[in-house]
């Protein structure tokens, strides 16, 4: 016995015609009749008096549609049921973060997604963008913003900007006093502080590949694990950090920071998700980035 046929019969029941019942239930009326005949045959009862105008069920036929109008709401019930619960589950965004990124544009993106979808509970996770990867295909975050580009084939990624780089120096450094833009060579023979210590690789390997790439080698390099303690660390004058531009907005006594007048000299800005989710939350949120970079006149994918 299928639910179709359960339909079918109810439908027949109701209308007391064939032809308007194949008309309602979209089917042609032979095909709607066999599967009549089918059930008919399943029940081991006749359920229809078909010489009757308009047709009349039989004592057993009216038994069965009692119970097949039961089943079929039941049934329909626990639809609406699992379509409210994929509903509340679906109000709910993930979102997995590296510490820079809190002083771009991230806080100003959540505060237009969440005017834009206010019946949304956000949830917050400072992850590494290696971190992230996992939480993705875990399913523990929904969407990341992290600095490193991965190739994973179950994960896409999709690029917002490339921010550049500033070197944050303590206020005695010899080029803390400059105006202009810094050189790296000018860094080279400082001891050169990075972060995240671990995992790797992350934003102090591509902090690194800077230097590497230049054939510039400096003097010490000490590895934190995070931004604050770096900053802190340039602070005490125990060194010097290449940080995000955005980072600037974080002021910290005894540290300034100067531009970097290097090609390349950047950090991307990377959105990632799990490959194929249909998540529609994460349209919203990427519709809401591209419209924030056009007011803000920042170049989206640049």
């Amino acid at each position: 016995m299928e639910l179709r046929q359960l339909r079918y019969f109810v439908a027949v029941a109701r209308e007391r015609n064939f032809t308007r019942a194949a008309a309602l239930m979209h089917i042609a009326q032979p095909p709607l009749s066999r599967q009549i005949q089918a059930l008919e045959d399943e029940m081991g009862a006749t359920l229809i008096e078909r010489g009757a105008r308009p047709i009349q069920l039989t004592e057993s036929g009216q038994l069965f549609f009692d119970q097949a109008v039961q089943i079929l709401e039941r049934v329909d019930s626990m639809k609406a049921m699992m379509g409210q619960l994929q509903a509340i589950q679906r109000q709910r965004l993930s979102i997995g973060f590296v510490a820079s990124t809190l002083y771009g544009y991230l806080p100003e993106c959540v505060r237009r997604y969440r005017e834009a979808r206010p019946g949304v509970d956000v949830a917050f996770h400072e992850l590494t963008t290696l971190e992230q990867m996992a939480a993705l295909k875990e399913g523990r975050i929904d969407v990341g913003f992290g600095r490193i580009e991965f190739n994973d084939p179950a994960i896409d990624r999709t690029l917002l900007r490339n921010e550049r780089l500033s070197a944050a120096l303590y206020l005695s450094h010899r080029a803390s006093s400059r105006l202009g833009a810094l050189k790296l060579d000018e860094l080279a023979g400082d001891t050169l502080i990075v972060y995240p210590r671990a995992p790797r690789p992350s934003y102090a390997d591509q902090v690194l590949a800077l230097f590497r790439d230049r054939g510039l080698l400096p003097a010490v390099v000490h590895e934190v694990k995070e931004l604050q303690t770096a900053l802190g660390l340039v602070a005490a004058e125990s060194g010097v950090c290449l940080v995000p531009a955005s980072v600037e907005r974080l002021r910290r006594d005894n540290v300034v920071y100067r531009a970097l007048d290097e090609p390349g000299a950047v950090s991307p800005v990377i959105m990632s998700t799990r490959k194929g989710d249909r998540n529609p939350e994460i349209s919203v949120m990427l519709r809401v980035i591209r419209e924030m970079y056009r007011k803000a006149g920042l170049a989206f994918g640049a």
